[in-house]
């Protein structure tokens, strides 16, 4: 059956260039019977061989898998770029169509919020529109001048978005304070001084409270009273007057207006009475010029009536609106919350600590900015909730980083190989197998080697095995270490190679771990002329970005293999 041997490893070697290097058996059935190849029954006649080949296919390294994946099946790669691009935008026009990107600077944004900027940005690109970064800093209590310098390098610098305009939300205050008052006169708008647990009591029963009946000469006594600091916080808000028994409930009479005395990181203490969330971005669209709205579906179809009808109200544009599906990154602590009380517990780092998602933890493990368009291009506006993993992502950003990354030597956890008559000679290595052009780096090597512990307790006497990218040794006693040249120097692919490092010309190495461990060990010597932020593949191991270097010491912060 060598043709259906062939199908197989092409799916098992898509599935594990898609799955950090590991096919699984299932989906691999599922594509073999969804392309014709067995049939159901024949499932558990195959399987051995299927579980077979899927073990080779395991034991390739990612560079190896991408290889041969691109001999035998050249036509997964062109799939994948055919796959590229936005789908259209409906009611699109070139020239006209504007997005925004709302960042509320009370946090360190996650990639969720970079793919959803990067789809406003993306479309607006798309059409030759424009696209508009507004901080929606209208909540003194929260908004932090720490969190708008954050977005400003993660998002302007780091994801390279280039805004045609960059609009401060609480600039707008005075303006926000002339349309109130409209409402007031009109009789659109009410000041009330019912304490919050009524208040919601009464909108949750559908009645209304005696503020309701209060004149609009009353209302605006009240209103700049408001204004001039007259009232405590929690005494008095203003709330619109639209239908007490409305079915949903966020249209029966909500609070468009609070008071807050908390100083403000830009305002300081020159305003005391804060717009809702509502009520501020019905009328931020329309002041940016905002055409379409596009944004996750958890912000839910309730917001949207009550800010049309805001809209409505000042007879304002109503803008196109399209919901995609939420992101989920699983296994993943996204809650700004959850990572303040891990941050003060020093149960982590700080918010660019390995094992999260946000922006500057991915920096720091030397994801690209070119993952997040990628992704963003894939997921679009559709409606189906994408569940972002990390297999995904490391998948997407190994495409990118694999084309660029030199190439070292590596050996965790050390343990010292003796190889009696190894040759003494300068071993020149490229720096990339697939670009020569990059150059070599070249290593001293004699007699004395380091190997990873996890190969050296696996070796036993008389085993034949190659060190990588160098020659054959046989193995002559394992306590200590002990090998020797192999006279029979000839390729075998099945041969077992491992990675090692000279003994000599070697450097220290520690690399810190999504989990906070830290893996010690040994690495090529040439590592001593990277550059702090520099991505390299330490190979059979990961893709590690180099975060210090301290005398003879290099830190490196793990990023995915």
């Amino acid at each position: 059956m060598p043709s259906l041997e062939k199908t197989i490893e092409k799916f098992a070697l898509a599935n594990a260039y898609e799955h950090e290097g590991k096919a699984q058996l299932g989906p691999i059935i599922g594509k073999l019977i969804a392309s014709n190849a067995i049939k159901t029954e024949q499932i558990g006649l195959i399987k051995p061989r299927i579980q077979k080949i899927i073990s080779v296919v395991n034991r390739l390294s990612l560079e190896e898998q991408e290889k041969k994946l691109k001999e035998i099946y050249p036509d997964f790669f062109k799939k994948k770029r055919e796959e590229r691009g936005l789908k259209e935008l409906p009611k699109a026009k070139v020239g006209k169509v504007v997005t925004r990107i709302p960042p509320e600077p009370s946090k360190y944004d996650h990639i969720g919020h970079a793919l959803s900027f990067l789809i406003n940005y993306l479309y607006a690109k798309k059409y030759k529109g424009k696209c508009v970064l507004r901080f929606e800093d209208t909540n003194p209590t929260t908004s932090k001048k720490e969190y708008v310098d954050a977005i400003r390098e993660d998002v302007l610098d780091y994801l390279g978005i280039k805004p045609n305009k960059i609009v401060f939300s609480s600039n707008d205050l005075p303006k926000m304070y002339k349309y109130a008052e409209q409402l007031i006169k009109k009789s659109k708008a009410y000041v009330c001084f019912c304490n919050r647990e009524y208040m919601q009591r009464l909108r949750h029963e559908g009645k209304a409270c005696k503020c309701r009946k209060t004149t609009p000469k009353e209302n605006l006594t009240y209103w700049k009273n408001i204004l001039n600091k007259f009232y405590k916080e929690g005494e008095a808000v203003l709330r619109l007057k639209i239908d007490m028994r409305a079915d949903n409930q966020v249209m029966r009479d909500p609070v468009i207006f609070r008071i807050s005395y908390d100083p403000h990181y830009l305002q300081k203490r020159k305003y005391c009475c804060w717009p809702m969330y509502d009520f501020a971005n019905a009328l931020e669209d329309e002041w940016c010029g905002v055409s379409h709205i596009l944004r996750s579906a958890e912000f839910g179809e309730m917001r949207i009536e009550l800010q049309n009808y805001i809209k409505k109200l000042f007879e304002f544009r109503q803008q196109e609106i399209f919901q995609y599906g939420r992101f989920e990154v699983a296994g993943a602590i996204t809650q700004g919350r959850e990572i303040r009380r891990l941050i003060e517990e020093s149960k982590i780092t700080g918010w660019d600590d390995p094992s999260l998602v946000t922006l500057r933890a991915l920096k720091r493990r030397g994801i690209v900015k070119e993952t997040y368009y990628d992704l963003a291009i894939k997921v679009g506006l559709s409606k189906t909730p994408t569940k972002i993993d990390w297999s995904l992502l490391s998948s997407i950003n190994r495409s990118f980083v694999d084309k660029v990354a030199n190439r070292y030597f590596f050996v965790p956890n050390p343990v010292k190989l003796e190889v009696r008559n190894a040759p003494k000679k300068i071993v020149k290595l490229k720096l990339h197998p697939d670009k020569p052009k990059k150059g070599f780096r070249k290593l001293r090597i004699n007699s004395h080697f380091f190997i990873t512990k996890d190969d050296a307790v696996e070796l036993k006497k008389g085993q034949v095995l190659r060190l990588k990218d160098l020659h054959k040794i046989k193995i002559l006693k394992t306590k200590p270490l002990v090998a020797q040249f192999y006279k029979d120097q000839s390729l075998d692919p099945k041969t077992k190679k491992i990675q090692w490092v000279p003994a000599k010309e070697n450097m220290k190495v520690e690399v810190l771990m999504p989990d906070a461990k830290i893996t010690k060990g040994l690495a090529e010597k040439t590592v001593k002329k990277l550059k702090v932020g520099d991505i390299i593949q330490f190979e059979r191991f990961a893709f590690c970005k180099l975060e210090k270097k301290i005398n003879d010491k290099l830190i490196f912060c793990f990023g995915h293999r």
